[in-house]
Formats: structure tokens, sequence, C-alpha cells
């Protein structure tokens, strides 16, 4: 059963340099955006109770409120269901942030990537380092108390010590987890074909990953997935559920959703999104072996790993005789025995590409 949605707004001011996202500056369509959203979801939607909801971009503080209550209340929800908004700081103001929660969003994902101004403004950012703070402490003084951030390393002109003070900028402001993505320059964004000078390379890259884990580790934070770093209790119920193989609708331009072994994929041109928002522009009917992989891949990402009773069980499988080369392969340095199954280390995340790659069936 579906418990969790995944709704896609597709708007921002600007493109940032390094964003291949599906998004567009064109908030003049947002009307009738909203309005082929809400026939989707009133289409596909079957009732269930939902978990978690998740409005992804994009930037979705570009709403109204107005709009965001109108595709909140076609939910069923559990009575403490997660509800999430990504904001980008320059785009929220007080009342804003207050009116979110009075309709119901009880997380936010703030998009600051990093504290120094400098690189803001290379990487195409619409805010600063103190527009950010001002954002975390404005949602927290309105009463939420489940913010996340995100945060990018390798990015052009950083330096590790310049990473490390924006790692304390963000645990000085209180927030309960945090993701971190590595920077990937990949065709489609303006940085692909305007390539940044002062890039750390992969190495620099590595070093700012485990500088980060230790950081998270000393100020409570628990390295809960591959990216993603959280005080215990406030782990992504949302994420989570993906990194679970569990079942989520995608709603929205570019979304995908994953229901009954069936992977969808919806439109990517706004305007034929906005023209037929239940046209489907691809299915994926997934075989018994590639449920195995997903799950093993979508497994490893997260540090508790893979529990190789409950796969075996699931999949009438046996994960220690199937992969019997990879996992000695690797073993201690990359992966580690645990309790109820295997786990990559923090060396074993840097690499686990090339990994799990061993695991294809």
């Amino acid at each position: 059963m579906v418990k969790s949605a995944y709704i896609h707004i597709p708007f921002c001011k600007r493109k940032c340099n390094y964003c291949t996202f599906v998004s567009y500056p064109k908030i003049e369509l947002k009307t009738q955006y909203i309005q082929a959203l809400l026939n989707e979801i009133k289409n596909c939607y079957q009732g269930e109770t939902l978990k978690t909801i998740y409005f992804g971009g994009g930037t979705p503080s570009l709403l109204q409120i107005e709009d965001i209550d109108k595709l909140l209340n076609i939910f069923r929800t559990e009575k403490n269901c997660e509800i999430t908004l990504e904001i980008n700081p320059e785009t929220v103001d007080e009342k804003y942030l207050a009116d979110l929660r009075r309709i119901g969003v009880n997380r936010l994902s703030i998009g600051v990537q990093d504290f120094n101004d400098d690189i803001l403004k290379i990487i195409g950012r619409g805010h600063t380092s103190q527009t950010a703070i001002d954002a975390v402490k404005t949602a927290q003084n309105v009463g939420f108390d489940n913010i996340s951030i995100d945060l990018i390393y390798g990015l052009p002109s950083q330096t590790l010590k310049g990473f490390e003070t924006s790692l304390n900028k963000a645990f000085e402001l209180n927030i309960q987890h945090i993701s971190l993505y590595g920077l990937k320059i990949e065709n489609g964004c303006y940085f692909y074909k305007n390539p940044p000078k002062n890039l750390p390379d992969d190495d620099a890259q590595a070093k700012y990953y485990l500088k980060a884990i230790e950081f998270c580790k000393q100020n409570g934070f628990e390295h809960y997935e591959i990216s993603n770093f959280a005080i215990k209790g406030f782990e992504s119920k949302h994420n989570l559920n993906y990194w679970n193989n569990e079942n989520y609708y995608g709603f929205g331009l570019s979304a995908s959703g994953y229901e009954r072994n069936i992977r969808y994929y919806n439109e990517t041109d706004l305007i034929k999104y906005i023209e037929n928002p239940l046209k489907k522009l691809k299915k994926d009917s997934l075989t018994l072996n590639q449920q195995l992989e997903e799950e093993i891949f979508l497994g490893f990402r997260k540090s508790d790993g893979i529990n190789v009773a409950k796969l075996n069980s699931k999949f009438d499988a046996d994960f220690e005789k199937m992969f019997e080369h990879p996992l000695k392969k690797y073993s201690g340095k990359y992966i580690i025995k645990t309790k109820n199954g295997y786990k990559f280390s923090d060396d074993g995340f840097l690499v686990s590409n090339i990994i799990l790659s061993e695991f294809l069936l």
C-alpha cells in the first residue's frame, strides 16, 4: 500500500549554476500548473492514509499558501504525518513560515549549500549567508522544530577550512538534519558549458566528506544514510520510505513513482504536462531480479545496511551465496559485517558506485 507522496513544484526565480533538476523560471504558468497538478492527484490518488508528503522542486516556497493548502487538502493523512516543504531562504518571511505551520507543514528542507557569500555568488544562489541564518531562526521562532538544511561540498573555491566553517555555522543553528551532497557537474547545467575555476579534486572531495562525517558525529548527528545526518528521531521519514524500497506516489512535472513493482515517470516538458497531466512518459515493470537489485542498492545507502534475513525471506534468495565474491572482495575496509547483515564503512560509501556494480544480477 502507498503511504508516501512526492509533489514536484518546478518553478524557480532563476537556475543555479550547478542545477540539472527539471525546473523553470516561469512562475507566470503557476496557476495552470497547479490546476494540472490537482487534476493528476485527484485522478491517481487512491485515498490511502499517508504517513509522509514531500514538496520538492524547483522552489516550492514560491507557491502561495493557498496553493499548498489546496494540494494538502486532497490527501488523507496520519495524525503525525511528516509534511516537508523545500524552501530557498530568500523566498520566505515570518508570515509565510507561520502560515506554513498553520496549514500543516511540519518539516522544512532549506537550500543553504554553503555559508560563504563569495561561493554562493559563484554558484548562482539568490541568498547570502545571513539570509539563510535568518530563515532558519525565523522558522524556529514560529514553531518549526524539524529543520533540515542542504550543504554541498566540492564547490568552486571551497577549501577544507572554509567547509569546516560552514559545518560549524550549521550546527550553531540547532537544526535537526543535514543533507550533504558532493558537487556533480552534469550536462544541462551552466557549469557544464562554463567550467568553474578552483574546483577541489576527487581526493579533496573525499576529505570533505570524511570531515563532515567526523563533525556530525561530534555534534550528536547520526550518519543514517550515505548523504544524510540527523539527530536521532529526526531522520527523514519520507526519504527512508524510498531507501526501504517502499511504494510511493510521484505527482507533478518529471516526478517518478513506484507502485506494485511498477516504476513510472511523468512528463518533463512543462507545457505538455499542463496540457495532459495524466500521461506517463514511461512505465517500467520491474522483474524479480530488478527488484532484488534495487533492494540491495537502496539498502546499502543506509548506514544500517542490508538485513540479510529480511531480504532472503522477501525474495526467496540466498544473499551471501549469490554475492559471495564481492562480499569477500570488499570485506573489512569497505563492507562491514553487522549483527543482521552487511553495511558500507565510511570508506565504502566513497566508492559505493564501484562496489555496487558488482551486485548486479
